[in-house]
């Protein structure tokens, strides 16, 4: 059984989706998915805060545009490489504020599935002070310009920030999303109620996303590799250790400004090619655990 009955941030009933495993026979589904991000010049993430309040900010800013551009394609071409599927959680603004980014970029992933990530990251999220229609509103009007941008209608949610509150998971429902990456609680599959329709929360923690580990917790690259194999690797040898125990997901939140660079994408290349070795585990991508969970 699911450990709680309910999100407690909704209060919305909530139900495990018992899965006793994923294709192939695998216990631990894991889908790594790299957020697209745009946040607008003189915005975003800082690499040196001390050189910060420069003007310009000649170093912060080439953090930033090396990452949206040289770092999203590097891991794109990793992934194509290594045979694994990725999936692209995408700022409906990037690809017009970077057409030939994103051009280059869907030239190696053309068909990595999108999961919609809002407007963009800092000045256009979600309206969180206002009622619950005008976040159906916002939600729609991204999936209609993701649509528009990259033909893809969207039917996966990832948070601009991580930052949602009590009325977000409903005005998704009520907007056609199917799955959200804003369950961050969990270690298996679930279904929310809510008054707009179901909605399946995909597991998302919040220690294994790259971001967090790096920018707020000085992590190095090959550090978080080696933190993301212990959490997959100890998923796996405790369904070793109980076959009859229900398999497992993890989604790996990835940034180009972490895994983006030679160093990080080594660091991920390693991580990768051990996770391939194990019997265990499925590579896989966000909608195929959601078809692999669908029925159950």
């Amino acid at each position: 059984m699911h450990r709680t009955a309910s999100i407690w941030i909704t209060k919305f009933p909530r139900t495990g989706i018992h899965v006793a495993a994923w294709p192939g026979g695998k216990k631990v589904a894991v889908s790594f998915a790299l957020f697209v991000e745009e946040f607008g010049f003189g915005q975003g993430p800082v690499y040196r805060p001390d050189l910060a309040s420069r003007t310009p900010d000649l170093v912060n800013e080439n953090f930033r545009i090396y990452s949206q551009s040289w770092g999203n394609l590097r891991v794109g071409r990793l992934f194509k490489d290594l045979d694994v599927p990725l999936t692209v959680v995408l700022n409906a603004e990037f690809p017009s504020a970077h057409p030939s980014d994103w051009k280059d970029f869907r030239a190696v992933q053309p068909d990595a599935p999108i999961v919609a990530h809002g407007m963009n990251n800092t000045s256009h999220m979600l309206p969180l002070s206002r009622r619950v229609d005008e976040q159906k509103a916002y939600i729609r009007d991204t999936l209609n310009l993701i649509a528009a941008t990259t033909g893809v209608k969207s039917s996966g949610w990832s948070s601009p920030s991580v930052y949602a509150n009590a009325d977000t998971m409903q005005a998704m429902a009520a907007a056609g999303i199917t799955y959200t990456l804003d369950g961050m609680d969990s270690d298996i599959v679930s279904r929310l109620s809510t008054p707009d329709g179901p909605l399946v929360l995909l597991p998302y923690p919040v220690v294994t996303v790259d971001m967090g580990q790096n920018l707020a917790r000085m992590k190095s690259p090959t550090e978080i590799a080696t933190l993301w194999l212990d959490y997959v690797l100890e998923l796996a040898e405790e369904a070793r250790g109980d076959p009859a125990r229900e398999a497992t997901t993890v989604v790996i939140g990835i940034h180009p400004f972490v895994v983006g660079t030679p160093d990080g994408a080594a660091a991920l290349r390693r991580v990768l090619a051990k996770l391939k070795t194990d019997s265990s585990v499925w590579l896989t991508d966000t909608e195929a655990i959601l078809k692999a969970a669908d029925g159950k």
